[in-house]
């Protein structure tokens, strides 16, 4: 399965775009400037625990490389 929501590389502005594919198009959803901005993102686009997927190449796909990496308060 490919990954259903992709999470760009750093634009000039800083930001990542994030978008997600549904229906076999992809849906931006917004520009994350940080994890939690992803996070919400997901959300928003029905995933009921975002985080859990953020690690999961199946679910999300880095476009070069993780921007973050999963936080110690995390659990």
């Amino acid at each position: 399965m490919a990954a259903l929501i992709m999470v760009g590389a750093p634009s000039q502005n800083g930001g990542w775009r994030v978008s997600v594919m549904r229906q076999g198009y992809e849906d931006w959803l917004g520009t994350a400037f940080n994890e939690q901005d992803v996070t919400v993102f997901l959300e928003v686009a029905g995933l009921s625990d975002p985080e859990e997927v953020l690690d999961d190449p199946r679910w999300v796909r880095w476009s070069g490389g993780r921007a973050w990496y999963p936080s110690p308060h995390r659990g």
